[in-house]
């Protein structure tokens, strides 16, 4: 499925264009079988394609999939099933019932207490905690922080993802920046892709780093273990550095508390680059030190601790600084760590014009 065809979340109950079940002769539905959505055509709609006006009405929804219901006779214009190519009339009722499957389900909003660090009119950063997944996809149908913004933020459901714009591996910890606005969507985008935004995260790891260094080398697909990603030739460009700030000597070995900055954003990009480094993270269940003893941490050591950009709209450098998760500070107290090893307040971006 390519980005754009991503379904967003479906239009909330509140949206003036949507039509309240009321109590009538629709048939009973049990509680796991879909609702209908139902619309009113707007009088400047009129005489346009059904498939383009329905995806102005449920945003939620690609033209491609409405396109789609629309053929299996999922969408109705007024008392007959409509057909993509019909003309809108302006005023008549269109009612569409999604197909109860759990992806069509997904983008729905979700409740949830969110750890907001900032927020504006342009745009949002989280301190998302381990365990929350970012966007919805298989498997993860539901409880995504993609959900959660949906609830918390009314005009979401019509920006691209929600307006998340990068992504955390669930069980990284950290700070992540979201788009509120299409302008803010398209020059954050713009930023990652120009590698302007400064990404700097704290990681543990096994081993000692003797002095500041970078790994500049392609990830791809382990073509050995599809689950996982690997340094190999023909993959994408990716480059790391990486610098100890703390370490100690457990009875395992020694371990190093890094910090850990992206001039890329390939995915599992730090935990790939820091075992080929000879430095695998601790609780990594894909990366980790083989034979490495059982710790208390369930995760990966890895948490985005300070997160830099330019504000979207007044041009300004902005900085945000997460404190390193609890159950990270917890397993290198565990350990004989240093406490204030893990301190990234301090930690500062490098300017830029």
């Amino acid at each position: 499925m390519q980005p754009s065809e991503l379904p967003l979340a479906p239009p909330s109950p509140a949206h003036p264009a949507l039509l309240q079940d009321d109590d009538g002769d629709e048939p009973a539905r049990s509680p796991d079988e879909a609702q209908p959505l139902r619309a009113r055509i707007p009088a400047e709609a009129a005489g346009e394609r059904l498939d383009k006006v329905l995806a102005q009405l449920f945003p939620a929804f690609s033209r491609t999939r409405l396109r789609a219901w629309c053929e299996a006779g999922r969408v109705q214009l007024g008392a007959r099933a409509a057909a993509p190519r019909d003309k809108a009339r302006a005023g008549a009722e269109v009612s569409l019932l999604p197909p109860a499957d759990p992806e069509a389900a997904a983008f729905a909003p979700e409740a949830m207490d969110l750890r907001v660090v900032w927020e504006d009119a342009d745009l949002a950063v989280i301190d998302k905690p381990a365990g929350l997944v970012v966007h919805p996809g298989a498997g993860n149908w539901s409880a995504t922080l993609l959900n959660g913004l949906l609830a918390r933020y009314a005009d979401a459901a019509g920006l691209p993802r929600a307006g998340i714009v990068h992504r955390l591996d669930k069980d990284t910890s950290g700070l992540l920046v979201v788009a509120r606005s299409l302008q803010a969507h398209t020059d954050l985008v713009r930023q990652l892709q120009q590698r302007s935004v400064s990404r700097q995260y704290l990681a543990l790891a096994w081993g000692r780093l003797a002095q500041p260094t970078w790994v500049d080398a392609p990830i791809g697909r382990d073509p050995r273990d599809r689950l996982r990603m690997a340094v190999v030739a023909g993959g994408r460009p990716a480059r790391t550095h990486f610098a100890c700030v703390g370490r100690c000597d457990a009875d395992a070995g020694p371990i190093s508390a890094l910090r850990c900055i992206l001039e890329s954003g390939r995915t599992h990009q730090i935990r790939v680059h820091a075992r080929h480094l000879g430095l695998p993270l601790l609780g990594d269940p894909l990366y980790g030190r083989r034979g490495a003893p059982r710790l208390a941490l369930q995760r990966q050591a890895l948490h985005a601790a300070l997160l830099r950009l330019r504000h979207p709209r007044s041009g300004q450098w902005m900085q945000w600084h997460a404190p390193v998760a609890a159950d990270i500070v917890a397993q290198w107290a565990v350990l004989g760590g240093d406490p204030t090893a893990l301190d990234g307040s301090r930690w500062q971006a490098p300017e830029r014009a």
